[in-house]
């Protein structure tokens, strides 16, 4: 099966789609999904949250018996929060094929610390789901609409253009 590194923001917006349709349980039948304990930690103080980020992260921690949950060392010199700094350092520690990951600010610093893992975003993840004829485009967008509304994601760019790319 194909690795999958997740980090913080990503499992968060596959809990977040999962109040319709079971994203990180799709996830979980295609990919080998491996977190660094340090997500799983940042996991547990979102999900102390009452607000839809919280509960996220709450769908997320009630599956993590189906994530393979490592331990990593950190880059004390990488510029990024210990979420994405342990999900890069294990992505490139496994060769890992796949890093999820939603922090849209700082895709390039992200991209440019993976050796040979792709970065993917949750919407291009309801891309491929698309592609595989595992969510249909309607449902994709509806997924995007909600994650958009959910992570203020409306005005990114990035996400405007995956949802045009989901509408064709």
């Amino acid at each position: 099966m194909t690795g999958l590194v997740a980090d913080t923001s990503g499992l968060v917006s596959l809990g977040i789609a999962g109040q319709d349709i079971d994203l990180l349980s799709l996830c979980l039948e295609r990919y080998d999904v491996v977190v660094p304990e340090t997500v799983v930690v940042e996991l547990r103080e979102v999900a102390s949250y009452d607000d839809v980020h919280g509960d996220g992260a709450g769908r997320v921690l009630d599956q993590t018996d189906d994530l393979s949950v490592r331990a990593v060392d950190l880059d004390p010199e990488f510029p990024l929060d210990d979420g994405e700094n342990a999900a890069v350092t294990l992505a490139n520690e496994d060769d890992a094929s796949i890093l999820l990951c939603d922090e849209f600010n700082r895709l390039g610093l992200i991209h440019a610390s993976l050796a040979d893992t792709r970065l993917v975003t949750t919407p291009t993840l309801l891309s491929v789901c698309v592609r595989q004829d595992r969510l249909s485009s309607a449902a994709a967008l509806d997924l995007l609409d909600t994650l958009s509304e959910a992570r203020s994601w409306d005005s990114n760019s990035y996400v405007q253009r995956a949802r045009s790319l989901l509408a064709e």
